[in-house]
């Protein structure tokens, strides 16, 4: 961060190159959801079906509203408050809230973090902790819990999160949860410390690891056995399932979460470029960057996929072969995994009441293939059930973490700039406090905030908060940002800022998009969003061992009181913009000649005119 000599004007910092700012924008949008979260909508929607409504979502809703953002941030050079009381004072309100939804989303993003960092710790043991059962306290057995579920699900849900029965029965927090959660905020508070300066470090290394790491599970992943139905399974199209309104509400949910837009932290990353820079080719970079990312991590992701269910399916049939072989007498290895079907099928015609009462159990390969998991369960279940019969389990286990926690460090980044870029921009801390303290505050009040997930409901709890914090707000604060920018300060003013940084104006793609089409689209997702959750009491999976069908987990309805906080998660954010608007309003009757309402009124651009003051000069 310079300054100017003559002036003492403090100019605002900038990127080291374009790379640095690119890595971080693409750090940003591909996150975890990139690769736990995209590869479970193709399993449920379709496979490769699921791609046309995703895509679609890209190119009318994710693009245009990226762009928009990146432009608005770099002619403005301010965070996401300065913007859009730039803009007009009576939109004060829109940045406030995206720095609200930031300050909610890091303080559980980091607590999945803090997970990761727990498994990669215990991922150097041989053999893996997760790959067999305890003993019980009595030493004479496996543990009871662990024995009916399975190794992997008793690690995850009792020595990591020790979790309670219900979100109700808080419990208490758990040492090494904290631990974790405190190196995790270490990391990203070292990482940060000198704002874009150790940031633009440091994306070279958590932007580029996690393709290096997928790369290298992509060739190890489609040699696995069953590796190929797994990539059949996602790539073979189910085009009926486009006839469900829900396949096209989440592919468009999907796109636009995964773009991180209306967070603010695209807006603050953008500010720190030039002033004359082409935004329309980051935006289209960033976006199919992000969008191709997924595509591309979800082949690793189901060729391990269907390398576990292929072991599930042949250790399925090797208990039918083993029950069929000590019923009817037969000689070892008569009966194999690929004759398994001709035997049974001469048996069951010969000795149809026989084979009945063996009970054996149905194996079907598209019933295994089927079995979905996302989030957590995805990463912390199924992959590292996976991992375990995968030869150096241990290798295989360091990598996946490492890439998890990089994935979602560089989104850390996103969100922390979208509380502290604001918070400078205003000046609500004191000028004289250093930014590495400034950053200090932040992260230690996200991490006693957090402390709330270390509790045994604390995974109860990362839930409620992942699935509405950033649903609702994030639409709502996208809307008001279009109708901000095309008709508030006008397409034409918008065009001319546009021609100013990338020397043309936008074409009509652009503007048919940023005018109808994606505010349109963000209207008719908001609206099917809140009739969708509206027609249900929101539920939630338990982990319950006095549960009658456990291992299953026990779906209950939140309590009233949960509700209610979902409710205030949804609406709290985004009531700063009309309150601003009020107050605003209010103002400007009791004082007319204040100039409130000056939509040219933009300290962003001050620096501006200073340097074209010094180059006259």
């Amino acid at each position: 961060m310079a300054e100017t000599a003559d002036s003492g004007v403090k100019e605002r910092a900038k990127w080291d190159n374009k790379a640095q700012y690119l890595l971080t924008s693409i750090g940003f949008a591909v996150g975890l959801g990139n690769v736990w979260r995209f590869p479970y909508l193709c399993q449920i929607y379709g496979g490769g079906a699921f791609l046309i409504p995703y895509l679609i979502a890209l190119v009318f809703q994710g693009l245009p509203l990226l762009y928009l953002e990146l432009a608005v941030g770099q002619r403005f050079r301010v965070g996401s408050i300065g913007v859009w009381k730039s803009i007009s004072p009576l939109l004060g309100g829109v940045g406030i809230a995206s720095m609200i939804v930031s300050f909610l989303v890091c303080i559980f993003y980091n607590t999945i973090l803090s997970w990761v960092l727990w498994y990669f710790f215990h991922s150097f043991q041989n053999p893996l902790p997760w790959s067999q059962c305890p003993l019980n306290e009595n030493r004479t057995g496996y543990n009871v819990e662990c024995e009916k579920s399975t190794p992997v699900n008793y690690f995850w849900y009792r020595e990591t999160l020790n979790i309670s029965t219900d979100i109700e029965t808080s419990g208490s927090m758990h040492w090494w949860l904290v631990v974790c959660l405190a190196s995790a905020w270490c990391v990203v508070y070292i990482c940060f410390i000198k704002g874009i300066e150790s940031m633009g470090k440091a994306v070279y290394v958590t932007a580029t690891f996690p393709y290096l790491v997928l790369t290298i599970f992509l060739i190890r992943a489609t040699t696995l056995p069953g590796a190929t139905d797994g990539l059949m399974y996602l790539f073979t199209p189910k085009w009926e399932i486009l006839k469900n309104p829900q396949v096209w509400l989440d592919a468009a949910t999907q796109i636009f979460f995964s773009l991180s837009v209306a967070f603010g932290g695209l807006i603050s990353f953008s500010s720190y470029n030039p002033a004359k820079n082409n935004c329309e080719r980051d935006a289209v970079i960033v976006g199919v960057i992000n969008s191709a990312t997924s595509i591309y991590a979800s082949i690793p992701i189901f060729s391990i996929l269907g390398f576990k269910a292929t072991n599930v399916y042949n250790s399925c049939r090797m208990e039918n072969i083993l029950d069929l072989t000590n019923h009817f007498e037969l000689a070892e290895q008569n009966i194999t995994l690929e004759n398994y079907d001709q035997w049974f099928d001469h048996l069951n015609s010969t000795y149809p009441d026989q084979v009945a009462s063996l009970k054996l159990r149905p194996c079907d390969l598209q019933k295994f293939l089927d079995q979905s998991a996302s989030g957590t369960g995805l990463a912390f279940i199924v992959f590292t059930e996976a991992v375990i019969e995968m030869p150096g389990s241990q290798v295989w286990a360091v990598l996946f973490f490492i890439m998890l926690f990089s994935l979602g460090l560089s989104s850390m980044f996103g969100n922390i700039e979208g509380i502290l870029t604001p918070i400078n921009d205003l000046k609500l801390l004191p000028n004289w406090i250093p930014h590495e303290v400034k950053t200090a505050i932040i992260c230690m009040i996200c991490f006693l905030t957090a402390l709330l997930f270390t509790l045994s409901s604390g995974n109860y709890w990362v839930e409620v908060f992942n699935g509405y914090v950033g649903s609702v707000p994030l639409l709502i604060i996208a809307f008001f940002e279009i109708i901000g920018v095309v008709y508030v300060h006008g397409m034409k003013n918008f065009s001319d800022d546009i021609y100013f940084m990338t020397g043309s104006r936008p074409n009509i793609y652009w503007k048919a998009c940023w005018m109808v089409i994606s505010p349109l689209m963000l209207l008719v997702v908001f609206v099917a969003y809140v009739v969708v959750q509206a027609q249900k009491h929101p539920t939630y999976p338990t982990w319950n061992p006095n549960y009658d069908e456990f291992p299953e987990t026990k779906v209950i309805p939140y309590p009233d009181w949960v509700f209610g906080i979902i409710i205030l998660l949804c609406v709290v954010p985004v009531t700063s913009i009309p309150l601003v608007a009020l107050y605003r309003l209010i103002r400007r009757v009791r004082s007319p000649d204040r100039g409130d309402l000056n939509n040219y009124c933009n300290e962003g651009f001050e620096i501006e005119t200073q340097e074209q003051n010094n180059r006259r000069t």
